[in-house]
């Protein structure tokens, strides 16, 4: 009895969530039509999890006439929470198209056109905990709109212009925000060894014996001209005995 006690309450839980579900995935008209025509211009719409309604827009392909008429319909997403516009031609004429969406928590606008001046017109995206512009036109001077991003917690800036000191100015203005500018490569000093011309010393003991090989060849050459000079004496010796022999005769 209890077991089915059980059984019938897990149903009834179930049953419930099924339901809660249903109801979070209604939506209006409005919001139908603006899923459907972002989805015609190449646009992936996700619901972020299978119980929780709030949606993603990824726009992961190059789309064609890309422009204000392609953004027009996320103002009309009530649970629109992530934007993904990496690498399309967003400006910063395109960035007033953004600025209304409020409930954003996350948005990708890595490598596009984006400069200081479309980022002032995303100071009113207050729910914003993450935002990644790796190369672009970024510089110190737009950094300073985001300091009314209160929940900013990861800013990704690398391959932009802003500095050290812009970046540690933000982190100073949003405590816990984390401001990423990329790795610095430092060049690496060269080897103990290595001389100013580049070419590394051999070891001693091999250059020891380098130079004892090069002191045995030259003595091999002198020892065997010498020998050439002898043999060459001997030679005209030889035949001066000749020439006074036959003299004599």
């Amino acid at each position: 009895m209890l077991r089915a006690g059980l059984v019938f309450l897990f149903l009834a839980m179930v049953a419930t969530l099924a339901v809660t579900g249903q109801e979070k995935a209604k939506r209006d008209p409005g919001e139908l039509k603006a899923i459907e025509s972002l989805k015609a211009s190449g646009a992936l719409v996700l619901e972020v999890a299978q119980n929780d309604a709030r949606l993603e827009v990824s726009f992961l392909q190059q789309v064609d006439k890309f422009g204000a008429a392609t953004l027009a319909p996320l103002k009309d997403l009530k649970s629109l929470v992530s934007l993904n516009l990496r690498a399309q031609p967003v400006t910063d004429e395109l960035a007033a198209q953004i600025a209304p969406l409020g409930s954003l928590t996350r948005l990708h606008l890595e490598k596009t056109k984006l400069t200081d001046a479309g980022l002032a017109q995303l100071k009113g995206l207050k729910d914003l905990e993450y935002l990644n512009l790796y190369e672009t036109q970024i510089t110190d001077a737009g950094l300073a709109h985001l300091k009314s991003l209160t929940k900013l917690k990861h800013l990704y800036v690398w391959q932009t212009k802003v500095t050290k000191d812009g970046a540690n100015k933000l982190k100073a203005d949003l405590k816990g925000c984390d401001v990423n500018v990329g790795v610095e490569f430092v060049p690496l000093p060269p080897p103990a060894d290595m001389p100013k011309d580049g070419k590394k010393d051999m070891p001693k003991e091999k250059a020891k014996e380098k130079a004892k090989a090069k002191d045995e060849g030259k003595a091999k050459t002198t020892e065997k001209a010498k020998d050439d000079g002898k043999a060459k004496e001997k030679a005209k010796a030889a035949v001066k005995e000749e020439v006074k022999e036959k003299a004599k005769s």
